[in-house]
């Protein structure tokens, strides 16, 4: 298939798209929206390549933001950090990358490899590891898939660089690159463990920038014609309806680089009188009505707002708002035994064995 020209208007949908990927975490997709149209301003312009087109040897830099969402509405997106991870860790690696991928779809972090790839001249790679947002590094099809975890490039506004050169598994690396990203003030720029072309065809969640960008379309089509958003979002993913409410209640902390808390809602429209209660690392994890658990990673929950049908992101959910909760399908590599233990509830400390929106 032949690389695409991404254009304003995908980029437009792509940040709509992926932050109802990024299912309340990954960081609002608004600020790095802002970079990339400054950058197209500029005149910078990105390719998007499937992963089918790469060579077997070819070098892939993984990058994303790290940190606690909330923090990173104070410490604004730059496209020149998340592009200077890459260019550390070429210099690194002494190789030279054949195109930028995402560690996950969504929140901002699907939208940043643009903004690297911009800066540096690459294409897009139109894949990720996690195919929606998780909080943990070891979250991913790739660590799913016992390959590498290191090394990692983490850098700042402020100029501080560091490489993690070798680590025995990925749960260390998660907390090792935790440590440094709390020590940056809880938000870092990562270049994460380089792929090769082979890798990446065999490991990655494939085609995940374009869905995102279809979410996008479809959601936007519909604010213009006055119809019906959440509709639109599941004419295009096999989701399903879960609850519709009223956030009454919401307890939200930042802890060791992480954003979490619950929300409770009020029911409406048919739910009036059944509460609902979804608990977040970052990301929405466990959702409960009325006491039971209905949803849960890795299925993707999906709080929207009933009105724009955008997501609403941990970070920013507030008292009043008057929301939709739609479940959508993980990746199939998080449902196999290995994956549920890497992203399952009890992964987050929940003794709650994995139910499917879906089954």
């Amino acid at each position: 298939m032949p690389r695409r020209d991404i254009t304003l208007d995908d980029i437009e949908s792509l940040a709509v798209g992926a932050w109802i990927l990024g299912t309340g975490g990954g960081g609002n997709p608004y600020l790095s929206l802002l970079n990339m149209r400054q950058l197209y301003r500029d005149g910078h312009r990105v390719q998007l390549m499937p992963a089918s087109d790469l060579a077997d040897d070819d070098q892939v830099a993984i990058v994303a933001g790290m940190g606690a969402p909330l923090v990173g509405l104070e410490r604004l997106t730059d496209s020149r950090t998340i592009a200077r991870a890459v260019e550390v860790m070429e210099a690194h690696v002494r190789h030279r990358f054949a195109g930028i991928m995402g560690v996950e779809i969504g929140g901002g972090n699907g939208v940043r490899p643009l903004m690297a790839a911009a800066l540096l001249g690459r294409p897009v790679i139109d894949s990720d590891t996690m195919g929606r947002a998780y909080p943990e590094a070891q979250m991913t099809s790739v660590a799913i898939g016992d390959l590498r975890p290191w090394p990692l490039a983490a850098v700042d506004v402020r100029g501080l660089e560091a490489i993690v050169d070798k680590v025995p598994s990925w749960t260390w690396m998660e907390r090792i690159a935790r440590k440094i990203c709390v020590e940056y003030g809880s938000v870092a720029a990562t270049c994460q463990a380089p792929r090769t072309g082979a890798e990446v065809k065999r490991w990655g969640i494939h085609g995940t920038t374009t869905k995102a960008i279809a979410i996008g379309h479809a959601v936007r089509a519909a604010q213009r014609r006055h119809d019906d958003p959440i509709a639109a979002i599941l004419s295009v993913e096999p989701g399903k309806l879960l609850y519709k409410g009223k956030v009454v209640d919401v307890e939200r902390r930042t802890t060791e680089g992480y954003l979490r808390g619950r929300v409770r809602f009020d029911g409406a429209d048919g739910w009036r009188g059944a509460m609902m209660e979804t608990s977040f690392q970052n990301e929405w994890i466990v959702a409960w009505r009325d006491g039971e658990p209905i949803a849960m990673t890795p299925d993707l929950i999906c709080v929207l707002d009933s009105v724009s049908g955008e997501a609403v992101g941990t970070d920013t959910i507030g008292y009043g708002q008057r929301v939709t909760v739609i479940a959508l399908p993980p990746p199939d590599v998080f449902l196999s035994e290995k994956g549920l233990h890497y992203v399952g509830p009890r992964a987050f400390g929940y003794d709650i064995g994995f139910r499917s929106v879906f089954a």
